[in-house]
């Protein structure tokens, strides 16, 4: 997968840009606060629908103006896929093949990425809700269906807590309507957890591999799925079987908190090295090195799924990383992936790839080539 040609307009500092791309390795030099994250943020954009830098779709429009437009030109196997996001002050349009896609799951997956930013480095270290995260928009981009699913649990789920929130308020008294979302609650939240423990095993396969290569096979590092569902329960109706006794045991505390306990909203993840928890017993540098085996997994993970190579996305990671790390990132993606990064200085890449780069100079939103 790669993509070819990238459009801009009125997007974030951009009031129009239009960019071709022949080469597998291209890079944004600049100084900071030029405008080379908005390129990068743009094609996750375009991929995703949204961003990973904010939720307001608003910061995204440039200033004064009242939409912002991003396409690009997506070669896929033997096809090559014009892809259109429209966004504006009523909401986003996206189009595939000049069609109008009115599902979410019709447009994500066309061109699939993967983003890594010095944020990422707290994948391990941060909230359980940016690893949920990292799970919904990974497994989203490769399972159309994972993503119907987890809209439709998430629809579900706020119904219900609002009405165990009126059941407390004695504003409702129908039991039935409750056991009704229960039960669709349990439905999607099965499905959604069945997906996640199918790709957490995949990836911490993958990660592992890296991991000991990274540490000169001194270290193990296993992923686990962390959810109130057992790791022995493996198909969808075991899933759902305990699923639903966890419910059950929860159903007065539920009713007396106004909100669901249990459930895919509340799960995580569990890094381990040598079975120690490198969230609590790791050190930065362990914690680092898990950080860059997961994400260096989804590559070959997306290319197992899907046939393809996802595109990668570096922003300003690499001086993030130490020489070992940098060049074990770089080895790794070397003439397989088609790779972005931004970056202040070419110290990080020359001398480290045999492959030839394209450069793209930012200054104050203007992009001039090599």
């Amino acid at each position: 997968m790669r993509l070819n040609e990238l459009q801009l307009k009125n997007y974030r500092n951009y009031q129009e840009l239009q960019l071709s791309f022949n080469k597998n390795l291209i890079i944004f030099l600049g100084e900071n606060a030029q405008g080379k994250t908005n390129i990068l943020e743009s094609i996750y954009v375009l991929a995703m629908t949204k961003s990973h830098r904010t939720s307001s779709e608003q910061e995204l429009i440039r200033w004064e103006t009242d939409g912002a437009y991003v396409s690009g030109l997506v070669d896929r196997g033997r096809s090559t896929i014009p892809l259109e996001l429209f966004l504006s002050k009523k909401g986003r349009k996206t189009k595939v093949n000049h069609i109008e896609q009115k599902k979410l799951s019709s447009y994500i997956g066309q061109l699939n990425v993967i983003l890594f930013a010095p944020e990422d480095l707290s994948l391990v270290k941060g909230s359980p809700q940016v690893r949920r995260k990292f799970l919904d928009m990974e497994i989203g981009q490769i399972d159309p269906i994972y993503l119907y699913d987890l809209v439709q649990y998430q629809s579900v789920l706020k119904q219900r807590n609002q009405y165990l929130k009126q059941l407390y308020e004695k504003k409702q008294s129908d039991e039935v309507y409750l056991e009704v979302l229960t039960e669709q609650l349990i439905d999607f939240g099965s499905k959604i957890i069945l997906a996640r423990k199918r790709f957490v095993e995949r990836l911490g396969y993958w990660a592992n591999a890296l991991h000991q290569k990274i540490s000169q096979e001194k270290e193990i590092l296993r992923i686990d799925y962390l959810s109130n569902v057992p790791a022995t329960a493996q198909s969808l109706p075991a899933i759902q079987q305990y699923f639903t006794q966890a419910l059950a045991q929860v159903k007065d505390r539920e009713r007396f908190r106004q909100v669901t306990l249990v459930g895919p909203h509340r799960d995580d993840l569990d890094f381990l090295i040598n079975e120690r928890n490198v969230q609590t017993f790791g050190s930065q540098g362990q914690q680092r090195t898990t950080a860059l085996s997961v994400k260096l997994a989804e590559i070959d993970l997306m290319k197992e799924e899907t046939g393809e190579y996802p595109v990668l996305l570096l922003d300003d990671v690499m001086s993030e990383l130490d020489d070992s790390r940098q060049l074990h990132l770089l080895s790794t993606i070397e003439g397989k992936v088609q790779t972005f990064l931004t970056t202040t200085t070419l110290d990080h890449v020359k001398d480290k790839m045999s492959v030839e780069a394209e450069i793209f100079y930012v200054e104050q939103g203007h992009i001039k080539g090599e």
